[in-house]
């Protein structure tokens, strides 16, 4: 009788267990590379994007979400860390090889994917989730390594190269199997391929992840997969019938086609990415814009890779439905940052400026269909303690963002933060809800940048000398956020047990650090 009372009783426990894992909600999280906020739901009328575009009708779109640093793998790592940069490696694309990648478990900064592995989770990830392509480190022109970018994030960490073998080449790939670093360099940057969706490396990520979320389906284990789509990256390649959406003549230019006035053009670049692709009609600078010809055919190519990529994503979107799992899945989509399509001349990110830093960021939780629009100020740096409230998780340290799950259904909040702080080119901007003021540190003036949202939404005119008192105010503003940054590195390295003044000093030095 006792044998079969203990019997019972484990029989209770496993089933509690079963039930309490069952509840915890899945989490597909998809990253799409150098997503700007270009699509339907954002009120581009011109980009086809129907299954993104469903999505946000049915989740929470947010507006204004800025990445933390303009650049993939250092605005990845902001995302995945829940940090602002603290050192100069958070702001390169290395950020996770130099900060996460030999650390131990548990080590601090971790990953909201080690947070959930260590809470019970099964973690996959398929394609570009932090800087490579893969999930492994080696270089561009290397042989795939064993060693894994984020080692104690991933139970799964899958990829298929296809006919470009290895996760770079794929990346920078062409319909034909070659890549830009095979060619050195002398390829277009755009390609309209003779192919199905699948003679281009995002479709086989599309493939490999809805075979992954009908074997997922069959587990009681709660899961979280990572989907890293490629495109609309460089090069803008896509098969044909995207290119086939679009009537290129009728495709509009930047309304900002130069260089904002009364800003000094260190603040820019001369899209040094772009110009790697040797073979492209013409060559862009500062100092003379591309021909509207071809600016046409590339923002074609640009917003050809966007509906390829969200046909991709709709398949991921039919796969969970067909598999049972929207009742209990979280979905997000986010854009890494923005991308300058020749505004301000720029082809390219790493700005400051609002065309690189604003990306698409969807979220939709389990048992939403009322789609709600956020126009709040919100940071990648949030979206960590999102998924740890969304999840019944708690944060094993505290970040620098915000949980924005009070922000997730139409009621208004009153008490929400507005403010984004991002970091680049020596420079560190906070966006308000009407202003974006921008301090550099530099010799070349002027250093000081100040757009008005409200008159200015495009940035085309440095206001800074023209209003003193504003730009008092919100320099005021900006030290207070960056203090506050500071106090809670400092928190973070005392509970580390490590020297923090040594390690921080003031706040000049941390801005000297970063720039």
């Amino acid at each position: 009788m006792r044998r079969f009372f203990f019997f019972q009783l484990l029989c209770w426990c496993v089933a509690a267990l079963q039930l309490n894992a069952q509840a915890k909600p899945n989490v597909v999280f998809i990253f799409i590379d150098d997503l700007r906020p270009d699509l339907g739901c954002y009120g581009n009328a011109v980009v086809k994007s129907p299954h993104l575009d469903q999505l946000a009708g049915k989740g929470a779109l947010f507006t204004n979400e800025y990445a933390t640093v303009p650049t993939c793998g250092a605005s990845r790592f902001g995302l995945l860390t829940g940090r602002y940069p603290a050192e100069k490696a958070a702001l390169g694309n290395e950020a996770a090889e130099k900060i996460i990648s030999g650390k131990p478990q548990g080590a601090s900064p971790e990953t909201f994917i080690e947070q959930f592995r260590r809470n019970g989770y099964h973690t996959v990830g398929i394609g570009k989730i932090s800087h490579s392509a893969d999930g492994y480190l080696y270089g561009y022109t290397e042989p795939r390594s064993n060693k894994p970018e984020l080692p104690n994030s991933w139970d799964e960490m899958l990829f298929n190269a296809g006919k470009w073998q290895t996760g770079w080449n794929a990346f920078f790939g062409y319909a034909d199997g070659s890549n830009r670093q095979g060619k050195k360099g002398q390829v277009k940057p755009y390609e309209a391929g003779d192919c199905d969706d699948d003679g281009y490396p995002d479709g086989l990520t599309a493939n490999l992840a809805t075979e992954k979320i009908r074997t997922l389906a069959q587990s009681n284990q709660p899961f979280f997969l990572g989907i890293g789509f490629f495109k609309p990256h460089l090069p803008f390649t896509a098969p044909r019938r995207y290119w086939d959406l679009y009537d290129e003549a009728s495709i509009p230019l930047t309304p900002s086609p130069n260089i904002p006035e009364g800003v000094n053009p260190a603040s820019l670049h001369q899209s040094g990415e772009f110009n790697q692709y040797k073979s492209g009609d013409e060559a862009a600078s500062l100092s003379t814009p591309l021909s509207d010809n071809y600016a046409r055919k590339l923002r074609h190519a640009y917003y050809a890779a966007i509906s390829y990529v969200d046909a991709q994503v709709g398949k991921v979107l039919e796969a969970i439905r067909k598999n049972g799992l929207d009742k209990n899945t979280i979905i997000v989509v986010w854009g890494d940052h923005g991308w300058h399509l020749g505004d301000d001349r720029v082809w390219g990110k790493h700005t400051v400026f609002e065309w690189s830093l604003r990306s698409a960021f969807i979220v939709k939780t389990p048992g939403s269909n009322n789609g709600v629009v956020r126009n709040e100020i919100v940071s990648a740096a949030d979206i960590y303690p999102t998924l740890m409230e969304l999840c019944g998780l708690k944060m094993p340290y505290r970040g620098d963002g915000e949980s924005l799950a009070k922000l997730l259904q139409q009621s208004p909040v009153p008490s929400w933060r507005n403010t984004a702080i991002s970091y680049f080119n020596k420079g560190i901007s906070i966006r308000t809800p009407r202003y974006r003021y921008t301090q550099y540190f530099r010799e070349a003036t002027p250093v000081i940048e100040l757009y008005d949202h409200l008159s200015d939404p495009r940035e085309n005119k440095n206001s800074a000398a023209e209003n003193p008192k504003i730009v008092a105010e919100m320099q005021q503003r900006w030290q207070k956020e960056i203090e506050n940054a500071r106090k809670i590195y400092k928190a973070r390295q005392r509970n580390n047990g490590t020297d923090t003044q040594k390690a921080m000093g003031n706040t000049t030095r941390l801005v000297k650090q970063l720039s």
